[in-house]
């Protein structure tokens, strides 16, 4: 089925990476990029030029390529006739091991992705192949922009197709487990960043009753679906549009065995752009087909499969709500509180659907129109 666009509500992204294709700056010195202290700094030009011979790295063409809302970022750097890009993730903050193990797996699945070409896993550097800069999430905003439909379908069912593959190639069985700890962590979230400290709201006892009602029934929801390889970001965002028209997938160190669900919710349910419902039902189907036809262990009934992406879904609006505060209020990240109201939509739409979540919709509708205010305590 095919709907018309209507207009989503969109976020600006994070400046695009610098194009590959600019002249190389060989005369730009290592210490035009900004370190938080000089013995990192040291550490990464020490790296970086020991790295450089073997693969024509010209040092002085490195750049800012993009950064995320993570403590990771990303640089490109030249070489005759191509780019690659350099990530520096300084532990204990970041730990590149479980990207190093990912991107192998990608790798041998023939999935379009990062290969990692040099590691440093001990001082967080690496160096990866370079996938271009047309994000996905771009290309759907201009498509949507100039009421492009067929185009956003092409992306949207791409994006789609390439998550059936990933669920069938990754091997979730060395992932770490979505367990029940991890998915209430997620949502303890909720009330620490977003409900107490960006809206500076207490919860009374009987509704912090229900709030704990609301937790173990979408923990148990999550839990009674069938597992797979979850991305944990899979959106537009974290897609991008290779050179060669395949779907590439980035920033998949954090994937787990989990909710089959999840990615699926994940991608229609973005933090960047939205969809009406209708787009959202058509491509979910889509999906759902694709699943059973490759034997993913998708619910036989799409309604039933469509409450799970739903509950799924919520868990994750909860968890990201809580995310964009503690980014605003710990780490000096303000940007992404501007998508609070989007994400506040998506929960309270699905809370109020169903009537084993309906208290917990009464219990964000205050929280929707306090005044957010910053507290500290």
């Amino acid at each position: 089925m095919s709907t018309p666009l209507k207009s989503p509500t969109s976020a600006p992204t994070s400046a695009p990476p610098v194009s590959p294709n600019c002249v190389p700056r060989t005369d730009a010195p290592l210490a035009s990029i900004d370190w938080p202290d000089e013995a990192r700094r040291v550490q990464f030009n020490r790296w970086l030029n020991g790295v450089a011979d073997a693969h024509g790295l010209q040092t002085g063409s490195l750049r800012a390529a993009s950064a995320d809302a993570s403590f990771r970022r990303y640089f490109r750097v030249d070489a005759p006739g191509r780019s690659y890009i350099v990530m520096d993730a300084p532990p204990p903050l970041e730990d590149v091991r479980p990207f190093i193990s990912v991107a192998a797996q990608l790798a041998a699945a023939d999935l379009a992705a990062p290969r990692v070409l040099e590691s440093d896993p001990a001082n967080g550097f690496l160096l990866l192949t370079d996938l271009g800069n047309r994000l996905c999430l771009d290309a759907l905003q201009s498509a949507v922009a100039t009421q492009h439909t067929d185009a956003v379908n092409n992306l949207m069912r791409s994006a789609v197709s390439t998550l059936v593959t990933w669920q069938q190639r990754i091997d979730a069985s060395v992932l770490p487990p979505y367990s029940d700890a991890l998915l209430n962590r997620d949502l303890a979230l909720f009330p620490q960043w977003c409900v107490q400290q960006e809206l500076g709201v207490q919860w009374a006892p009987e509704e912090h009753a229900v709030w704990i009602d609301a937790c173990n029934a979408l923990v148990q929801s999550a839990q009674a679906q069938a597992t797979v390889a979850v991305h944990r970001d899979y959106m537009p965002r974290n897609l991008m549009l290779t050179p060669e028209g395949s779907i590439g997938i980035l920033d998949f160190q954090d994937a787990v065995r989990g909710p089959i669900g999840y990615d699926v919710a994940s991608l229609l349910r973005d933090a960047f752009i939205s969809w009406d419902e209708d787009q959202e039902l058509d491509w979910a189907v889509r999906y759902w087909q694709q699943a059973k036809k490759v034997g993913l262990p998708v619910d036989t009934d799409f309604g039933e499969f469509w409450r799970q992406v739903e509950w799924m879904g919520l868990q994750r609006h909860l968890k990201v709500l809580g995310i964009f505060c503690r980014l605003k209020h710990r780490d000096g990240k303000p940007k992404y509180s501007s998508d609070l109201p989007r994400f506040f939509n998506y929960a309270h739409k699905v809370a109020a659907r169903y009537n084993a979540l309906r208290p917990l919709s009464r219990l964000l509708e205050p929280l929707m129109g306090a005044e957010r205010r910053d507290v500290y305590f």
